[in-house]
């Protein structure tokens, strides 16, 4: 190739009125075609039924309440989350399902009624019972192991909502601000002149 048609080539590439032949491609958030097509799939799916849910609601608000710093768990839609999770990772539906019938007959062996049911004092009794597996009775033990599940997935779900990374305040990284260097650096060197 000549230095003159090189130089036109180059020329031409360069001109600012040229438009790129491209395309934005679709927003993955990372995730390869069929990993979006499958959470679809699963978001689709319901595993809990509606008092599961309406159990697990009440459950994740008494660990993480509304505050003067954020909302709570459930405006983070921290159940919503756990419902994923119950379906994509399929070794969490049993210890769940089977937590929350066990904390519903436990209430309503001592209540008379389901957990959901009960009276805040009531639910927050039974939910300091399991909340402390070092206080606990051996016949709460069931109750324990659940609750620490459920206690885990709560606090993963809120803190990597939007909500939960505002209320911790953090910003992600990002670039430092370069502003040149220092001006003793440069008067040490004797480059303040340059």
């Amino acid at each position: 190739m000549s230095i003159a048609a090189a130089s036109t080539t180059l020329l031409n590439a360069c001109k600012p009125a040229m438009k790129p032949d491209t395309q934005i491609a679709p927003d993955t958030t990372g995730r390869q075609s069929f990993e979006a097509e499958r959470d679809k799939r699963l978001q689709k799916e319901i595993f809990f039924d509606a008092h599961e849910m309406a159990t697990i609601t009440v459950l994740v608000d008494i660990i993480i309440p509304r505050d003067e710093r954020s909302g709570s768990a459930t405006d983070a839609k921290v159940p919503e989350f756990i419902e994923f999770i119950a379906k994509d990772e399929p070794e969490h539906q049993l210890p769940l399902r089977g937590g929350l019938k066990w904390l519903d007959l436990k209430c309503l062996n001592k209540y008379g009624c389901g957990f959901k049911a009960c009276s805040h004092g009531q639910q927050t009794e039974m939910v300091t019972a399991i909340a402390f597996p070092s206080t606990a009775t051996s016949e709460m033990q069931p109750g324990v192991a659940f609750f620490n599940k459920l206690r885990d997935l709560t606090a993963i779900g809120f803190f990597t909502s939007k909500m939960g990374i505002d209320d911790l305040g953090y910003k992600g990284n990002s670039p430092n601000q370069w502003k040149g260097v220092p001006h003793e650096v440069l008067v040490r060197y004797g480059l303040e002149n340059v």
